[in-house]
This record gives structure tokens, sequence and C-alpha cells, in this order.
């Protein structure tokens, strides 16, 4: 963990004892509890917006090969989720490891990398839809009249970076980064190289490589972006996974014993993600999502306890899905090393 990561972490575990210190311990956990066996009814219903998502990565590949299957997006994007919840990774290391899990499985690493990216953006994109899709709706049916400018405005400067980082991508936004690398640190690390070598490398730089392989995934992205029909249906089951995660909502309320309507589980869950993803840096984004709920529970009757309860009830699906994500993960590591070490060896043999 980076100097960076540690700090992120530090400030949301310390908000997020704070915002249960407040409240009471007892008082939240007790709240919690009287959800019972209605947690593993939870997690299990999670797995339909899993699987939405995972479709979204699914129609960005070729259908017509391995790593291309549904299988292979729903295990990518099941063991992503999991690093993103419960490691300290922000929300990079999550896209990372999926693109590294399905170029383990024989898909070419700037056709991984491409499907995920623009999977990720059209997440981004379809989480702003929701937010507003959720204010609208909750407009139409309560007073929000206090809140709505606020919430507009923060969704709007959110939706701004995300296309801002749209046009990155289609001029070239990985090569430019490497580029950028190779002009700061490039000379210095490749004259290291040359040295430990004797000079009788003459193999291009580590940098000039990694701009290269950069460029390739660039390319499969803008021609992934030209294909608007895999686009638009990336973005159309994103967008069906932030709204099922609305039901996710509805029943935490539910077995807590403080039922909502339709309408209003829409907003804690459209613009509370929209919160939690506007704390990506912070690890899990700890504390942001409790405060984010805190904030929000006046809008729909819900007492504090509850609304920290709430939270701390898609956190407990996180551990039940998420423990088993990152096992699944250490023993296909452990697996794939000792195949490619085989396959080393059988080399050398040759």
């Amino acid at each position: 963990m980076n100097r960076a990561a540690f700090i992120f972490l530090s400030v949301g575990a310390a908000l997020f004892v704070g915002l249960l210190a407040w409240q009471g311990f007892g008082a939240v956990t007790t709240t919690l509890m009287s959800a019972g066996w209605g947690l593993a009814v939870v997690a299990a219903f999670h797995l339909v917006p899993l699987a939405l998502d995972a479709g979204a990565i699914a129609v960005l590949m070729d259908r017509k090969t391995r790593h291309g299957s549904f299988c292979s997006a729903l295990k990518a994007r099941w063991t992503g989720e999991s690093v993103n919840s419960l490691l300290p990774a922000g929300q990079i290391g999550g896209p990372v490891l999926m693109v590294r899990y399905l170029s383990q499985r024989g898909a070419r690493m700037r056709d991984a990398a491409a499907a995920i990216t623009v999977s990720t953006t059209t997440q981004a994109l379809s989480q702003m839809l929701f937010a507003l899709l959720g204010i609208a709706v909750f407009g139409a049916n309560g007073d929000m009249s206090e809140y709505r400018t606020p919430i507009i405005a923060v969704t709007v400067v959110l939706g701004a970076c995300v296309l801002a980082f749209c046009v990155l991508q289609r001029r070239g936004m990985f090569g430019r980064m490497m580029r950028i690398g190779q002009k700061l640190f490039g000379k210095r690390a490749d004259a290291t190289e040359a040295a430990a070598n004797d000079g009788s490398d003459a193999r291009p730089g580590r940098w000039a490589g990694l701009a290269l392989r950069a460029d390739a995934v660039d390319s499969a992205i803008r021609e992934l972006y030209r294909d608007r029909k895999k686009v638009a249906a990336s973005f159309g089951l994103n967008l069906l996974g932030w709204i099922a995660g609305t039901g996710e909502v509805w029943l935490i309320l539910h077995f807590l014993g403080h039922p909502v309507d339709w309408h209003e589980a829409l907003l804690l869950e459209s613009v509370g993600q929209a919160i939690r993803g506007a704390a990506f840096a912070i690890p899990g984004s700890l504390g942001a999502q409790e405060g984010g709920y805190l904030l929000l529970a006046p809008l729909v009757g819900l007492p504090p306890d509850a609304a920290l309860a709430l939270s701390l009830a898609k956190r407990v699906r996180e551990l039940v899905l998420g423990i088993p994500g990152l096992v699944y993960l250490h023993f296909s590591e452990r697996k794939f090393q000792r195949r490619r070490a085989a396959h080393a060896l059988a080399a050398d043999r040759g």
C-alpha cells in the first residue's frame, strides 16, 4: 500500500468509526442484527446486478472465444468487485485485476484492457444517468427542493469528468501517458538497462515497449467505440445493473424493519452510489458511503441508526461475496503461475 492509499484509508476508517460512535455502536448493531437471515437473501440477490455488470463486459469481448464467454466475464467481474470492496486499492485495482484475469485466460491484453476500459466508462456514464433518474422519480413523489440543486450540480460535474475521460480515450490516453513517462523517466531507465547489458541489447527500451503496447490498447478502444451497438448494449446492461441495485436497498430496509417505497429506495441507491463513486480514492469508500446514507436518510424518513445499518448490511454482503472471490482469485493466480512455470520448463527442455 502506498502512502496516499494509506492516508485515504486512515481518513475513511476514522470517518467510519466516528459516524458509528456518533449514533451509538449498540443501536446500529441492534438494528443490523434485526435483519437476521435476510442478509443472506440480500447477498443472493446481489448476483442479479453482478450478472448484468458481467454481461456489460461480455458484449464487448469476442464471443467466439472462450475468454469472451459470459462465464469468464462473470468471474472477472466477481473478483474485480471483491478487490475493490475489500482491498486497499481504491477503485483502480478492480479493473486492473479484471484485465489480468481475462488475459490469463487467452484474451489478448489489448482486447481485455479495451473491453474493461470501455465497460468501466459506460458504467460510470450510466451511474450518472441513474442518479438523475433517482432524483427525478423522487422529486415527482416527494419534496427535495432543498437538496435538488446541489445534488444535480455534483452529478453534472461528475458526468463532465466522465465525458472528459471518454474524450481522452478517443485521443489515445494510454499511449500519451506512456510517452510522458518515457520523457520523464525513460532515458535514465534505458541507459541503466543498456549499461547492465554492456550495451549489447539492441531492443527498444522498456518505456518505448510500454508505449507501443499502450498504442495497441488505444487502437482497440477506438475500434470498440466505433461499434456503437456493443457500446450501447454495455451501457444498457450497466444501467439495468444500477436499477437492479434498488431492489437490494428495498430488501435490506424491509428486513431491518424500516420498509420504504420503491421511489425512496431508488433515491437512496442512486444518489448513495454517486456519493460512493465520488469517493473512489478511499478504499471501499469507507466512511463516505455511511455519510451519504446519513445525509439522504431525512429525505425518506429513515432514522440515522437505520441508515448506518443499511450501509453495514451492504458491507456484510460485500464480505459474504468478496471473501470467496479473493480466495478464488488466490488459487486462480497460483494455478496460472504453475502453468506458466511448466510451459517455461517445457520450452527450456525443448
